[in-house]
């Protein structure tokens, strides 16, 4: 019993499920030559997928045809915004349906994505069925349109978001995860991947750097340079994790926001929006990163703890997330954070993707 029970962690009944996938494709010189022009070609694939996600009940799928990366978040409201690397949906999953086309009608895009948002309740434990769907779609697409070209890349992304301090704000309804690996819980449930996969888990939160933190830090950031401010949160960061057996983190204080990837597959790069971070899951050396501007003070300040092999256990990663709760604790017991007025937003995310 004692063993079941640290591998369950205890996250706030309220939080929320993000579920979709992301299909992507690089179009060939013949493909594109099949059409009169871009729109033509990007609005015949839209006219084709569409048909066949009405046909296998998915209610809320985006086609990106502008080499832009899609961001998925929970809204009451939905939004969709542009920037110019990135996409952001904003969506809740129980209402919101749209079959949309995002296309730079004048320029070829390298890629093509196809962004399948997962609708109705109970996303988690109806992912293998969301997933299964989805196959069926890109098996029907591939046969009546895509047949000469190279296989697709299918990525499966799901989250968990919650405020780690619910409870202090009175919240006291929480529910016991085991947070288990993807592959183990779609092939109980009958939904076929390939053997050749990759994937990855990892967290992130983010600190605001508010008046109260700037008030305690006051002999730090008064000349203007605000590297030993940095220096000292990152200092408090990688303690805390690696004093929990957490060799795998990153702080990024640069305005940018962190995409992660498995750095066996993916290398580092960042730019003006997106600052990617890779992490060898399989190496047992400590990975610790940080990327700062020392003239600039941030409003926001973004962390990533990644799982390695090592943290991943039949039952899931309950254990894991348990040593990165107690890790983001002590690092906000270093700082004026007062757990009743602010919220610690907390992502638990897990990604596999494969050929298809």
């Amino acid at each position: 019993m004692a063993s079941s029970k640290q591998h369950r962690v205890y996250i706030a009944s309220n939080a929320r499920a993000n579920h979709y996938l992301l299909v992507e494709f690089k179009p060939s010189d013949e493909f594109y030559l099949q059409f009169n022009d871009y729109i033509n070609c990007y609005n015949r694939i839209a006219r084709e997928l569409f048909s066949f996600c009405d046909e296998y009940e998915l209610h809320n799928v985006q086609i990106l045809a502008n080499d832009k990366l899609p961001v998925v978040r929970y809204h009451d409201e939905p939004y969709c915004l542009q920037t110019p690397k990135q996409m952001l949906f904003f969506y809740n999953p129980k209402y919101h349906e749209s079959h949309s086309l995002y296309a730079d009608s004048n320029n070829r895009c390298d890629k093509i994505r196809f962004l399948f948002l997962a609708t109705g309740d109970d996303l988690r434990s109806n992912a293998a069925h969301f997933h299964s769907r989805v196959q069926k779609a890109i098996s029907s697409l591939q046969e009546h349109l895509l047949s000469g070209e190279a296989q697709l890349k299918i990525r499966d992304h799901q989250h968990l978001t919650y405020d780690l301090f619910a409870k202090a704000k009175g919240n006291k309804e929480s529910y016991g995860y085991k947070l288990r690996s993807i592959y183990p819980r779609y092939q109980s449930r009958h939904c076929q991947l390939p053997e050749q996969y990759n994937d990855m888990t990892y967290v992130t939160f983010s600190i605001p750097v508010t008046r109260e933190i700037k008030t305690q830090f006051q002999a730090m950031l008064n000349d203007k340079h605000y590297d030993q401010f940095y220096c000292y949160l990152f200092d408090a960061f990688q303690r805390a994790c690696i004093n929990r057996d957490i060799t795998r983190g990153a702080m990024i204080a640069d305005d940018s926001r962190p995409i992660v990837r498995n750095s066996m597959i993916d290398k580092v790069a960042s730019n003006s929006e997106l600052h990617k971070l890779t992490f060898n899951c399989d190496d047992h050396a400590v990975q610790m990163e940080y990327a700062w501007q020392g003239d600039k003070l941030v409003d926001m300040i973004h962390f990533v703890i990644a799982a390695g092999k090592i943290d991943e256990h039949d039952m899931g990663f309950g254990k894991f997330m348990n040593n990165v709760h107690s890790a983001i604790n002590k690092v906000t017991d270093e700082l004026a954070f007062n757990p009743t007025r602010q919220e610690l937003l907390v992502r638990f995310f897990q990604h596999i993707n494969y050929q298809y």
